[in-house]
């Protein structure tokens, strides 16, 4: 058998392809296989996987048991209010108000006016018998004075509750009513002054 001498020098050059091609495989394969096997991260089941394979189930709602915090005595406002005057001297800022040691419900309100600031309202600490001037804005212990009106002032108290939640909701006082003891003492010490016209 003979063939074409163009076929016979080709022959040669085909296999030598054929065979680098070959061993080119064969060294993709031996490197393939000399690096070491690593196992796929798997995560770990804890008891408190869920079974994908059972209806979802809702845990149990936990119940807190929350409740109003402690108000501080009166006594012990006071010495908190003077604690952070006393700071805020030192520090070169403004002092807090003295009415940021009262309560909402310690106060009454004696008296509402119109100033050059716009609103003011007088009123009473009850526990400690002393007297302000308060303008919209003022800080209490227990919530903020958000408006005067002409005969109500309307407040935002703020409950603390033991679980850190806070609840706003508006609170409004109407002005003190006139016992007989506060009439008697506004009423004229003499009535023919008070009748008396030009």
């Amino acid at each position: 058998m003979s063939f074409h001498p163009a076929l016979a020098r080709t022959v040669p050059f085909l296999l030598s392809a054929a065979l680098l091609i070959a061993s080119g495989f064969a060294i993709g394969v031996m490197g393939q296989e000399s690096e070491p096997q690593q196992p796929a991260p798997t995560k770990k089941r804890t008891g408190g996987g869920r079974d994908p394979f059972r209806k979802y189930e809702a845990p149990p709602p936990v119940v807190k048991r929350t409740g109003q915090t402690a108000i501080p005595s009166i006594q012990d406002r006071i010495a908190l209010y003077k604690a952070q005057k006393l700071a805020a001297m030192q520090a070169r800022m403004a002092a807090p108000k003295p009415t940021t040691a009262l309560l909402l419900s310690e106060i009454e309100v004696i008296g509402i006016s119109r100033s050059p600031r716009g609103y003011a309202a007088i009123i009473e600490a009850t526990p400690i018998k002393l007297s302000y001037v308060i303008y919209p804005g003022e800080q209490f212990f227990d919530g903020q004075l958000v408006a005067i009106e002409d005969n109500r002032l309307v407040f935002r108290h703020e409950t603390v509750f033991t679980d850190g939640r806070r609840e706003l909701k508006p609170e409004s006082k109407r002005l003190r009513q006139p016992t007989q003891v506060n009439s008697m003492t506004t009423a004229p010490a003499n009535p023919a002054v008070a009748t008396a016209q030009p």
